[in-house]
């Protein structure tokens, strides 16, 4: 796909981006681990002169750019941890750590906004604002967002505009994705124990088959969103784990299972526990069994401001064209950008990075994860027009 080309200043930092990118690529970390991470970009953001506030909810760091001109502050967030996974990518620059990679991205989100950091400092006489630049940790879970508000991130300045940007291997690079409204699901996990009562496999009538009631129980959760939920609203309630049992032979006492709920309605989000312990106890019953339910809300729907929307919008297309800018549909993937959501308007944008001609589609989360470079230096572009017009426009 060609593109618009990117300001020159941009366009001479691709090596620089690139080579950042890799770095922390090869050196993956782990939620709320991420000291080597964190330690090169304060060193990156003190270099620039920025004021630099590291131990923000363990590993996070917030660089603040106070411009030319009193104005309102907008957020700008990237996320830096890795997952828990072996990398299979086969790239010159894959992981060096055992079982951990970068397959979401993150290691380009955190490349993208250090290399906005240098060209905003840069073009600061422009600025009628200040930028906080937020470097996350754990997205991938359990979550640095909300201890990262808790921290005072929010605050001093007070932040008015919050933004994210994560890659995309669905659209090509050159392409940027949106929606207003709902765009990501909250995430909640669910973990159940059915206790029966154990016994000799040649005579189940003695015992109550813990992996009998489960079964039951796996097919009676699906009747949530098949028969309870209005169809026209998305709802997922997935099983991910099911441990229990000895042996061919002995019918198991005791199983655990765990799961996902995700839906795009607060309200209706709500009522989960309530179904999912209702349904759990009564098949358990009718098979004389006892049951445990344990139901944690996570992650937040992600809900982009309508305005904040259609103004993100109107720069994407002055980034990559009119016609590369893609009205998504939203995803059942959770992300706790959401939290800074509830604190201010936001956009959540996504930018497309796979190239098919170079064999980079693979999904996300995948072990052979990777993207095309070329679309770091348009996500510096897009986050430079970006802090420039918002705070223009306020």
């Amino acid at each position: 796909m060609s593109f618009m080309p990117v300001d020159p200043d941009i366009a001479a930092l691709t090596a620089e981006l690139t080579e950042t990118r890799r770095a922390i690529h090869r050196h993956p970390e782990l939620g709320f681990r991420e000291v080597h991470t964190a330690a090169l970009v304060a060193q990156r953001l003190r270099s620039l002169g920025l004021a630099v506030r590291e131990g923000v909810a363990q590993t996070g760091v917030v660089g603040l750019l106070q411009g030319s001109r009193s104005g309102k502050t907008v957020l700008l967030r990237a996320d830096m941890d890795a997952l828990p996974m072996q990398e299979a990518s086969g790239a010159e620059y894959a992981s060096e750590i055992p079982g951990v990679m970068h397959a979401c991205g993150h290691d380009a989100h955190t490349s993208m906004l250090l290399g906005a950091a240098r060209v905003l400092v840069a073009r600061r006489d422009r600025l009628a604002g200040n930028v906080k630049f937020v470097f996350q940790p754990a997205e991938e879970g359990p979550g640095g967002a909300r201890p990262m508000i808790e921290a005072g991130v929010m605050q001093d300045p007070s932040v008015d505009l919050a933004l994210g940007l994560h890659l995309i291997n669905d659209f090509p690079v050159g392409s940027v994705a949106l929606r207003p409204g709902p765009v990501m699901a909250s995430m909640d996990t669910l973990e159940i124990t059915v206790k029966g009562k154990g016994g000799h496999g040649a005579l189940p009538h003695q015992a109550v088959d813990a992996i009998v009631v489960a079964a039951h129980v796996v097919m009676a959760l699906q009747t949530i969103a098949s028969r309870e939920i209005n169809p026209t609203m998305p709802v997922v309630v997935s099983l991910g784990t099911i441990h229990g049992g000895f042996r061919h032979n002995v019918i198991a006492p005791e199983v655990s299972l765990t799961g996902t709920v995700r839906t795009f309605d607060e309200s209706l989000r709500k009522t989960f526990p309530e179904r999912i312990e209702r349904i759990v106890r009564q098949v358990c019953r009718a098979f004389r069994a006892e049951a445990e339910v344990r139901y944690e809300f996570g992650y937040p729907v992600t809900v982009n401001d309508h305005a904040m929307t259609s103004f993100a919008r109107d720069i994407a297309s002055e980034v990559v064209g009119a016609e590369h800018v893609r009205m998504m549909e939203a995803m059942m993937g959770s992300e706790d950008m959401a939290y800074f959501f509830q604190a201010v308007p936001g956009c959540f944008l996504f930018l497309g990075s796979s190239n098919p001609a170079k064999n980079l589609t693979a999904p996300h989360h995948s072990p052979q994860f990777d993207f095309d470079e070329a679309c770091l230096p348009l996500g510096v572009q897009l986050w430079v027009r970006l802090v420039e017009r918002a705070l223009e426009r306020h």
